[in-house]
């Protein structure tokens, strides 16, 4: 009777738990049959929640991934490249050194990270400071067209603290296993969009690089899944290319992408983890198979609960950026602008036409040089790639505007003005863009005019410039440096923190200070 009892209560106990986690607990017999779930993020910039702390934020990934874990064991968490850099983190320090992506490393690490690939932003920061970012990561990069160039030899990227590393694969096989005894083989290849040409990189063509992995490795695995930082036009070709991928998983978009080339999803979250895909891979042994059903677009909101020990990581790196901006004179977290429209610093906008947000930096520039005639920045100096959301906060300005930087005045001549504004119009959808105030371009007549007068070649003009553009280092405006003739008179440059020149996110807090 007693044994009799022990059975049904074990019998229960295990329906009970097929009920609530119906991936991790099935039947004892190998059923040919396994789910593997794939958590999908790209170009993360952002450790703690954006959007006034309603959006993203590392912990709440963690907490998306465990939750999809608990259900199934065999959950991965992926991030598709860029996460390194831009960020407003990478201008301060932190024990004598440059942060440079370390609160990043730290957070994904915390959040249970699995697997990686490069993103062209990860080669922003210097050869020294990404290896070290690397040895401080605790999660697979997988690197099949990207490679560390050496003074004599092309290589591997790979850990350097720990002897005898691992080398980046080119291609990453992991073998996976079910509660019932169903394993499998997944490959992986990573990609990256040859499009920053650091010093230490060397590329491969992604596509053939992609082509030549594929083709050593499908018969060897189940499914092959592609993990890419590129333009989403060449995610297309590579499904084409490759139509037996069983997913591409993507970044490089910042917008959110759903694609379906022929059998194979193209998937992109949104920046900063405000959303993530969840990618579910289903692999049938006995009919040698798989299938992706249609991916699932997660938002990363209030509605998803903070770790607490990822949070724990997140907030220590928030409290080091507040020290750093205190010494600059900015209370991070104090609101600028409680209410009001959203300010839209996406880059498709900001390096095409002006914006609301493009137009609060200039009028912020003129109201910190009151005698200028006109005012130019470059739209490079907005990092932001979204849309600001009141209430908006000193960070939020900050990491707008992440490199910072005075702003100078000189005196210049026409002739020079025009040509560094028709520059600026060449520079069209790239950081070289220029915004500008109270320039008016007519495209028709291929000319401008400054307060409805047009510009007079002889006449000299007082600008405001930033300190960037000042230096000659924009693209296509190498000429607007100090030692131009154009330029007949350079003021001095404002060092003192109260001075709305010295900076440029100074500037717009001040501006907005005022008005209030």
């Amino acid at each position: 009777m007693r044994k009799f009892i022990s059975v049904l209560c074990i019998a229960t106990l295990l329906l009970n738990s097929s009920c609530k986690t119906p991936r991790s607990v099935v039947g004892t017999k190998d059923d040919g049959k396994i789910e593997v779930v794939f958590v999908q993020v790209n170009d993360v910039y952002e450790i703690a929640p954006v959007g006034g702390g309603k959006e993203g934020g590392m912990a709440r990934v963690a907490t998306l991934k465990k939750q999809y874990k608990q259900a199934n064991p065999n959950t991965f968490l992926v991030i598709a490249g860029d996460f390194l850099s831009p960020s407003v983190y990478n201008s301060l320090q932190y024990h004598g050194k440059r942060i440079r992506g370390a609160q990043m490393v730290e957070s994904m690490n915390a959040a249970g990270m699995d697997i990686a690939v490069f993103g062209n932003h990860e080669f922003d920061i210097s050869e020294k400071e990404l290896q070290e970012r690397i040895n401080e990561s605790r999660f697979l990069w997988v690197s099949t067209n990207t490679f560390h160039k050496l003074k004599d030899s092309i290589v591997p990227f790979r850990r350097t603290d720990v002897a005898n590393a691992t080398p980046f694969p080119e291609t990453y096989i992991m073998s996976v296993k079910d509660n019932d005894g169903t394993a499998a083989r997944i490959g992986f290849i990573g990609l990256t969009l040859p499009s920053n040409p650091a010093d230490f990189v060397s590329y491969k063509d992604p596509l053939a690089a992609a082509k030549e992995v594929y083709n050593k490795i499908k018969d060897s695995v189940d499914a092959v899944v592609a993990i890419t930082h590129m333009a989403v036009e060449d995610d297309v070709l590579l499904a084409k290319e490759l139509p037996g991928l069983a997913a591409i998983i993507g970044g490089h978009e910042h917008g959110g992408v759903f694609n379906k080339t022929g059998k194979v999803y193209i998937t992109k979250a949104h920046a900063n983890a405000r959303s993530a895909y969840i990618v579910k891979l289903d692999i049938n042994k006995n009919k040698r198979s798989f299938n992706v059903p249609e991916p699932e677009l997660k938002y990363i909101n209030e509605e998803v609960a903070l770790d607490s020990n990822t949070n724990v990581a997140v907030e220590k790196w928030k409290k080091i950026a507040r020290d750093n901006y205190a010494s600059l004179g900015f209370d991070a977290e104090k609101v600028v602008i409680a209410t009001g429209e959203k300010l839209d610093g996406r880059e498709t906008e900001t390096r095409s036409t002006s914006t609301n947000l493009t137009s609060l930096v200039t009028a912020a520039m003129a109201y910190a040089c009151p005698q200028a005639d006109v005012v130019i920045f470059n739209s490079g100096s907005i990092r932001l790639d979204d849309i600001l959301t009141p209430p908006v906060t000193q960070y939020d300005i900050i990491r707008t505007l992440p490199f910072g930087g005075g702003i100078r005045e000189v005196d210049m001549k026409g002739d020079l003005l025009l040509k560094v504004l028709q520059a600026g119009i060449k520079n069209r959808n790239n950081g070289g863009f220029l915004q500008s105030q109270p320039v008016v371009f007519n495209s028709a007549a291929n000319s401008f005019t400054v307060n409805n007068q047009a510009i007079d070649p002889t006449k000299v003009y007082r600008v405001a410039v930033t300190e960037f553009l000042l230096s000659g280092k924009e693209a296509n405006l190498d000429f607007l440096n100090e030692t131009n003739p154009g330029i007949v008179k350079v003021y001095p440059a404002e060092t003192e923190i109260t001075n709305p020149k010295s900076d440029i996110r100074a500037a717009i807090v001040k501006f907005l200070s005022n008005k209030k």
